[in-house]
């Protein structure tokens, strides 16, 4: 396999869901139960750089200019994955200009950019949706990140299938994310949701209504329906919230400030504004809104107690190479 020299470094945007991808179907393949839909990021972003190294002994794997070894299994499972277990050695440096691992898709920004960094530095040829298949080995929502705009991921009957069902410039939505703790949350996405899948009572339920709420989604994007959109994603996001609640032991990611974010969102709402909410395993408040109206729900948010920061971002590109060096 022609290994390119020196250091590849690629790009990608967490994504955020409005239909939830939340349970497993095949663990070993760690392909989703359910199909999903997300909008792409533009303002939050995660580099991978990977550098093939023949004479290192192992690989090694910085997070944020330090050393990250408990994160190390799954990103050379994810690099073998691409270049081939006989590869050479790698290093791979990460960062994020987001908080990581609290709930804001740090995950799969990173294996998105993995796989394309890698696939480079490999010297791969694969289309986006082969690569979108291989990140999501890894972390099931990071096939999305591979895509822009509003993108929709169909399980499929063998592997997944994902598309952009709207370019970023297409419906131009505004996304504004509360920051309520900045902390790694206390149960990763994995563990949760095979505790719901094993537990909790709803959980058939979940699984079953998804392709309703999925194919309502698309009949909104297509139609650039924002009423219609809002309503199945905040219906999906309390649907798949209650299935972390109804688990044994329970699971709750919201602290006060999460409520706070969501009853100002309610009550913008009930005010005329276009605005929706939504919330993924984490205590981060997502609302979305049309552009006019993107000071007013910023200034809603930060008014309320606990919320730490807003961040504040338009629907980005998938992710892409930046760089060879």
């Amino acid at each position: 396999m022609p290994y390119r020299t020196g250091r590849i470094v690629a790009q990608a945007q967490p994504n955020i869901a409005l239909v939830k991808y939340w349970g497993k179907r095949d663990l070993e393949r760690n392909l989703p139960a359910t199909g999903s839909l997300s909008v792409t990021l533009d303002a939050l972003w995660t580099r991978m750089a990977v550098e093939f190294d023949p004479s290192a002994k192992a690989d090694s794997l910085a997070v944020g200019g330090r050393e990250a070894p408990d994160l190390l299994p799954r990103v050379v499972r994810c690099l073998d994955m691409v270049a081939g277990s006989d590869r050479p050695r790698a290093r791979i440096e990460s960062e994020s200009n987001f908080p990581v691992g609290a709930g804001l898709a740090s995950s799969a920004a990173a294996f998105a950019a993995l796989v394309v960094a890698a696939s480079r530095a490999a010297g791969v040829s694969l289309d986006t949706l082969s690569l979108a298949r291989l990140a999501g080995r890894q972390s099931g929502s990071a096939a999305r990140s591979l895509f822009e705009g509003v993108v929709a991921l169909d399980p499929g009957p063998d592997d997944v299938r994902v598309e952009s069902i709207a370019a970023r410039g297409d419906w131009p939505l505004e996304v504004l994310v509360a920051i309520t703790d900045r902390n790694a949350k206390p149960i990763g996405s994995t563990e949760a949701m095979r505790r719901c899948a094993e537990t909790s009572p709803f959980y058939r339920y979940w699984v079953d209504r998804q392709g309703a709420d999925l194919e309502a989604a698309r009949r909104a994007v297509a139609a650039r329906d924002f009423e219609a959109l809002g309503a199945v994603a905040e219906q999906n996001c309390l649907k798949m919230h209650s299935l972390m609640w109804t688990s044994r032991p329970p699971i709750v990611y919201w602290n006060d400030a999460t409520v706070g974010c969501m009853q100002a969102v309610r009550e913008l709402a009930a005010d005329g504004c276009p605005v929706f909410f939504t919330i993924d395993a984490g205590p981060q408040v997502k609302a979305v809104t049309l552009p006019h109206e993107a000071a007013r729900v910023r200034e809603a948010l930060g008014s309320v107690p606990g919320v730490l920061e807003i961040l504040h971002s338009g629907l980005g590109p998938g992710a892409r190479l930046l760089e060879s060096r």
